[in-house]
Formats: structure tokens, C-alpha cells, sequence
């Protein structure tokens, strides 16, 4: 009796042992963290000098990870769908790099027939500007007077319109004296934008080759990422992990894929609506809409903008009525539309979109949007399962 009560002495003795070595260890390591926090605020400057640096060195790769990730996408659907009876083994390669290859002229296509239809009529509209900028100033005060005339009312807030004058001599006078002194700054800007554009070219084909080495070999790189992850982290942490993995890449590719039928939608809105209303430019416009509506929410405003332009220098009546129309349908697109399509996809309640687009956008511009729907697309199903777990066990 006495052995078996000094062994549980024993035993005790080592428990507490353990649980010290245990509770210092958590202790030195709190310490450690606290210090490395306290170094990081002292020297923020300096550490975000290099976080900055690290993530401009890396930003190709980046690119390339991004480019591969939205390839990935019509790629799949290659080989799943218009390929799935190409399953001879010896040729997977082959069955690989056609549909690579196809996806890459299926995106290069969709980019080219949008700036191909919306570039050269912008251009064009622009060229037109100088002759037609007086017709079109005469039109509008014309347009003034006769509203002033209809409802009297706004006499006095459309009269000082109607006096106002503009000198277009004056004016071109003006751009040719400043595009004649700043001649050598835009030779300078024009050589450092040579180079910039030297630097964008090579930075290009480095995310384009990445790009492609991802795409070509993306089961070799998931499996040594699994065995990497598996060789450093507990067997449930690293469950956990590729879990969260999983769901990230399931939520991005599924909100991009909602993306694009939401900006589909949007566009073929306009090109209806343009089209019974008589509105000029409404393949153009709807077009161009619908490849702007990309960037969550705020995205179609800048079709607006360029088709507003573009219907003004037709007629201003008609560009008001634009206006009017794009306020409506942004409206339902975004109230209605918008958060049920995307946040059917990445199974986020219409709220949580709205709320992920702001936050993200009011943090970083517009990548902060494209990549905060997916992220909170995933913290929200983590805490849902959570949050269901822990129900249950109560």
C-alpha cells in the first residue's frame, strides 16, 4: 500500500512537473510574442518598409498566381466537360496543354472583343470633341432657353447659364503655350514611362510563365503542399488547415464564377433597356458595362461615366435619360441582383456581401473587394460550424 501510494506521489510529482515545464514554455513564448509586437510598433516604419519591399519582389509571382487561378477556371470546364471522354493516360499531357491553351484564347478573345468595341469609338468620340464641342455648347443653351421658357420658374437659376461664354481660341491657345514650355517635362515622363512600361513588360511574362507552371503541374504542387503542411503540423491541426484551404479556393473560384454571370446579367440589362428606350450605343455601352460591373458594386458606375460621355455628344437629353435608366438598374442590380447571384455562390447572406465589399474596399481599392467576399465567404462558414458545434455539445 505504502508502494503503490508513493508511485501516485511519484506520478503526482512528474504531473506537476510537466504542467510547469508546460506553463513556462507558454509563459517564455507570450513573452517572446509580446516583444516582437512592442519591436514591431517601435519600428513600424521600417518593418513596413520591408513587408512592402518583400510583397513588390514577389508581386509577379503574385500576378501569376492570380492569372493561374482565373485560367484554372475555363481550363477545368475544358477538361471536365467538352474533353471528359479524352481520358486515355498517355495523352493527359496532351489533354492538359490544349486545354490550357484554349482557355488562354477563350479570356485573350473576351479582352479583345471589349477593347476592340469600346476603345476606338472612345477614341473617335474624343477626336470629335474639338469640332463638335461647340455645336454641342450651342445645343445645350439652346436646349436652357427653351426650358426657361417652358417653366419660368427655373428662369433664375438657368439665366446665368445662358450668359456664360466660352472662348475656345483662348482656350487651344492655352494647351498649345502649356504643351510648349512643359515640352521637356514630357520628355522626362515620357522616358520614365518607357522604362516603366519595360519593367510591366517583364514583370508580364514572368506572372504569365508562373502562370502556366502553376497550371501545368498544379496536382504535383497540391500534393507537395499536403506533405509539406503534414510533415510541420499536428495531425489535427494540419486537417484543420487544408480544410480552410479547400474551402478558400471553393469560395474564390465560385464567387468568380457568380461574378461573371452577375456582370452577364447586368450587361444584357442594359443592352434591353437601351434598346427600347432608343438610346444610342446600347451594345457598345451595355458591353462595356458589363466588363466594368467585375469590381463588385461600384464597378458599373465607371460604365456610366464613359457611356454618359459617349450618348452626350449625341444628344443631352438622352444622356440624362442614361442617367436616369443606369440609377434604376444599379439600383435593383445591387439591392437585388447582386448579393443574391454572388452571395448564392459563395453562400453569403446578401448583408455580409454588402458589409465584406465595404470593408474591403475602404481598406484596399478595388482588390480589397474582389478578395474580401470570398475571405468572409469562408470566416463565415468556419464560424457557422463553430458555432453549431458548440450549440450541440451544450
Amino acid at each position: 500500500m505504502a508502494e503503490k501510494t508513493e508511485k501516485q506521489k511519484k506520478s503526482e510529482r512528474n504531473k506537476t512537473v510537466t504542467a510547469d515545464k508546460t506553463r513556462v514554455r507558454m509563459i517564455r513564448g507570450l513573452i517572446l510574442f509580446a516583444g516582437l509586437v512592442c519591436l514591431g510598433v517601435i519600428y513600424s516604419e521600417e518593418v513596413f518598409g520591408i513587408f512592402k519591399g518583400l510583397i513588390a519582389m514577389s508581386s509577379p509571382f503574385l500576378a501569376g498566381a492570380a492569372i493561374a487561378f482565373v485560367l484554372n477556371l475555363p481550363m477545368r470546364f475544358i477538361e471536365n466537360k467538352i474533353f471528359k471522354r479524352w481520358k486515355n493516360p498517355k495523352t493527359a499531357g496532351l489533354k492538359r496543354g490544349v486545354s490550357l491553351l484554349l482557355a488562354i484564347l477563350f479570356v485573350v478573345f473576351v479582352l479583345a472583343f471589349v477593347i476592340g468595341m469600346v476603345v476606338p469609338r472612345l477614341v473617335q468620340t474624343l477626336m470629335e470633341l474639338g469640332t463638335t464641342g461647340p455645336q454641342f455648347f450651342d445645343r445645350a443653351l439652346y436646349l436652357l432657353g427653351d426650358l426657361a421658357l417652358r417653366y419660368p420658374e427655373l428662369g433664375d437659376y438657368i439665366a446665368p447659364l445662358q450668359n456664360f461664354s466660352v472662348n475656345w481660341g483662348s482656350i487651344i491657345g492655352y494647351l498649345t503655350e502649356f504643351l510648349k514650355d512643359g515640352f521637356a517635362n514630357i520628355l522626362s515622363a515620357t522616358i520614365g514611362l518607357v522604362g516603366g512600361f519595360a519593367t510591366f513588360v517583364f514583370d508580364a511574362v514572368i506572372s504569365i510563365v508562373f502562370s502556366i507552371y502553376i497550371l501545368t503541374g498544379k496536382e504535383n504542387l497540391k500534393r507537395q503542399a499536403k506533405k509539406l503542411l503534414k510533415a510541420y503540423l499536428p495531425e489535427r491541426h494540419y486537417d484543420y488547415v487544408v480544410r480552410v484551404c479547400e474551402l478558400c479556393n471553393h469560395n474564390f473560384a465560385k464567387f468568380i464564377s457568380g461574378q461573371c454571370l452577375e456582370a452577364v446579367i447586368l450587361g444584357f440589362m442594359f443592352v434591353v433597356a437601351m434598346s427600347i428606350f432608343r438610346m444610342p450605343y446600347a451594345l457598345l455601352v451595355g458591353v462595356l458595362i458589363a466588363f466594368t460591373a467585375l469590381i463588385p458594386i461600384v464597378g458599373a458606375f465607371i460604365g456610366c461615366i464613359v457611356g454618359a460621355f459617349l450618348i452626350l455628344m449625341t444628344s443631352p437629353l438622352k444622356a440624362i435619360g442614361f442617367v436616369v435608366l443606369f440609377l434604376v438598374l444599379q439600383q435593383l442590380e445591387g439591392n437585388l441582383i447582386y448579393p443574391k447571384v454572388v452571395g448564392n455562390q459563395v453562400g453569403l447572406p446578401a448583408i455580409w456581401v454588402l458589409f465584406a465589399v465595404s470593408i474591403g474596399g475602404s481598406m484596399f481599392g478595388v482588390v480589397g473587394m474582389l478578395v474580401f467576399i470570398p475571405l468572409m465567404s469562408t470566416v463565415y462558414t468556419l464560424l457557422k460550424e463553430n458555432v453549431n458545434l458548440r450549440i450541440k455539445r451544450k
